[in-house]
């Protein structure tokens, strides 16, 4: 079922030439330096060792991120471009910061290519000092992020290096005018985007130098991490506004791009909004609030009261829009502390499908973002229930098959229907543990 999400994909861009991962001072040396067959360029995975180290040749074979690149190159890019006046897509900062491995020039070592797209170091930072005893295997893993190598392992830092390009910050934004300019709509699950293209396996020995990956986990810290740089967005004096507007692009896209002849508008409970306002696009901060309510129903209330206030707060001013997000802010950031050292077991995971579950049949799921993660984290709570030993195999398979029916309900962002989604909830729901 995740590789049916490769549509939420879509392209990358950003708007200067800042380079990844975030902080990164160190030099980056190229993908060719890690494509070596004894490093991770095999062809196939080494039977004895504690990686599986072809590790490049599946970035280079089935990774989007190496085509990101090339993706400059085509039509849709090429006219984006021009409805920016620039020169060019493959030349342009804005657009190389997140289809390419941006560094600066001075830190680009000899085999660097900027034409190889988001390569090894774009995420795991520049190979400089850590290169050699990385490769050596006679270190630890704490040695090596003490020589720069990035995190990933950790689930607040992989969300922040991952939204950088796929939802964008208040220092790299994708703005309203690059998607007016024909930019595909972004959208991101932390979980799911990290297994559509996984190349690394997570075995005793991972477990040992990293620690375990928990699917639910990621999720519900990735949800906490994208509201947390949404909202820094928005209160963000220079990058939340664009002339005498917000910043768009961090509202609700539905909002305004829909038919015009329909009368489909009514009432959502949770924005204490009327018609024809641009709603703030609250989808990370309903699926937050979700795990929040299963491990402290106070905790959800408050938070979900704090997300009407900002609703409301967005059709009174900047300055009353400002305060409602700063108390909103607070809650999230001490969520996310709250959420990643939570106890993923069968209650929690039961209390947040409960949840998730409910908001649908209480209508908060008339906005298609809303729906469209509300899909994955259904996926991901499936496949939590199954590694819990909640549910055996087979009725794993019986619920996934009844998800794709949330899949089938979201497959056309222009066509959706909170009726239909809400009727596969249901059935779902009944199937449920």
């Amino acid at each position: 079922m995740k590789q049916r999400l490769y549509w939420l994909l879509g392209c990358l861009i950003s708007t200067s030439a800042l380079g990844l991962p975030p902080g990164d001072v160190n030099r980056h040396l190229g993908v060719a330096s890690c494509a070596s067959s004894t490093c991770h360029g095999s062809v196939s995975a080494f039977r004895d060792s504690n990686v599986l180290q072809n590790e490049f040749a599946t970035w280079q074979s089935v990774d989007k991120h190496a085509q990101a690149y090339q993706v400059l190159l085509n039509d849709r890019s090429k006219r984006i471009a021009r409805n920016m006046g620039l020169p060019n897509a493959h030349e342009a900062d804005i657009c190389l910061d997140c289809h390419a491995d941006n560094t600066p020039v001075a830190m680009r070592g000899e085999k660097f290519d900027i034409a190889d797209g988001v390569g090894c170091e774009a995420c795991h930072g520049g190979a400089e000092k850590y290169l050699s005893s990385h490769a050596s295997g006679q270190v630890s893993h704490e040695d090596n992020l003490a020589a720069g190598l990035y995190p990933t392992e950790n689930p607040q830092r992989r969300a922040e290096l991952c939204l950088t390009c796929h939802l964008g910050t208040k220092d790299q934004m994708i703005t309203h005018r690059i998607m007016g300019a024909g930019h595909p709509r972004l959208s991101f699950e932390l979980d799911t985007f990290t297994w559509l293209n996984p190349h690394f396996e997570v075995d005793e020995d991972y477990v040992q130098r990293k620690g375990d990956l928990n699917g639910a986990r990621d999720w519900a810290v990735g949800q906490g991490v994208a509201a947390v740089t949404q909202l820094e967005t928005l209160l963000d004096d220079e990058a939340g506004t664009d002339g005498i507007f917000p910043e768009l692009v961090l509202f609700d896209c539905h909002a305004c791009h829909r038919s015009m002849f329909g009368d489909r508008w009514v009432p959502r409970s949770g924005t204490g909004l009327g018609p024809g306002i641009v709603r703030y696009n609250d989808a990370s901060l309903l699926m937050f609030k979700h795990v929040l309510t299963a491990l402290d129903a106070g905790d959800g209330e408050k938070l979900s009261q704090q997300v009407r206030d900002l609703h409301v707060a967005t059709t009174k001013g900047r300055a009353e829009t400002v305060q409602a997000g700063r108390a909103v802010l607070a809650s999230l950031r001490a969520g996310v502390n709250k959420v990643q050292a939570a106890q993923y077991d069968a209650a929690l995971l039961e209390g947040v499908l409960s949840s998730v579950v409910a908001d649908g049949e209480r209508g908060q799921y008339r906005d298609y973002a809303n729906a469209e993660q509300a899909a994955m984290a259904v996926d991901t709570m499936i496949l939590a229930f199954e590694n819990e030993q909640v549910i055996n195999a087979s009725r794993a398979e019986d619920l996934r098959a009844k998800a794709e029916a949330l899949f089938e309900a979201t497959k056309d962002e222009d066509n959706y229907r909170q009726g239909q989604f809400v009727r596969a909830l249901r059935a779902l729901k009944d199937a449920a543990p």
